[in-house]
């Protein structure tokens, strides 16, 4: 069954480029196209889409209507994902997305509109709760940061830094069991050690994880 989309986004240019992205794909459905954050709540009451791609900064305002919308969504449409385009690059957009949680959310820049395999899979991901993060949004987090004279990684073991390397390149628990050669449930105890160590808990697994992931791109940088 294909994914239902609505797409939010004030420039017709740009809305465009996105639909004919989207409606490239053969699993894609776009039902609902919209200019506004209010043209974007109506559509997703009448259309009940699975995904909604939409622009960081739209009317009313032109300030930060997408991440609202997300927020919005998570209360009311829990179910549906969401994926925000945008040219900015600065925590201050990316972290309040975040705030509730990274499952089912993506922040993009708007030269992914580009690379229709990249927005195609972050539609995907999210339809099924998982989150994506652009790289170059990666590393303004990081460069926002400030300095520590010691890193949380260092009381991580050398075989919790493997698995933390592993996760950071994308991978489920399966993919980092088979290239580490490890099970499944030693990656699981290997995991849940070192969300302790980093003092990442109580959290949804999937928000954990990306912050883990930060953590050690933070470091590593």
């Amino acid at each position: 069954m294909a994914l239902r989309i609505v797409i939010a986004e004030d420039s017709l240019l740009v809305r465009e480029g996105v639909r004919q992205v989207l409606d490239s794909q053969p699993d894609f459905d776009v039902v609902g196209l919209c200019e506004d954050l209010d043209g974007l709540l109506s559509a997703v009451g009448e259309h009940r889409p699975d995904v909604v791609v939409t622009d960081v900064r739209m009317p009313p305002d032109f300030s930060d209507e997408g991440i609202r919308a997300a927020m919005l969504l998570r209360a009311s449409h829990p179910a549906i994902g969401v994926v925000v385009l945008s040219q900015y690059s600065e925590p201050a957009y990316a972290l309040p997305l975040l705030a509730d949680g990274s499952d089912g959310r993506a922040y993009l820049l708007k030269e992914r509109v580009s690379e229709p395999a990249h927005l195609a899979d972050a539609v995907r991901a999210v339809a099924h709760g998982g989150s994506v993060i652009d790289p170059k949004v990666v590393e303004a987090l990081v460069s926002s940061r400030s300095a520590r004279s010691r890193s949380p990684l260092d009381d991580l073991t050398p075989r919790e830094l493997e698995v933390l390397a592993q996760i950071a390149q994308g991978k489920n628990n399966a993919a980092v069991a088979a290239a580490l050669v490890l099970s499944e449930r030693a990656v699981e105890k290997h995991i849940n050690v070192l969300f302790s160590k980093l003092q990442l808990t109580d959290e949804p697994d999937v928000n954990r994880r990306v912050k883990a992931v930060l953590l050690y791109l933070s470091a590593r940088g």
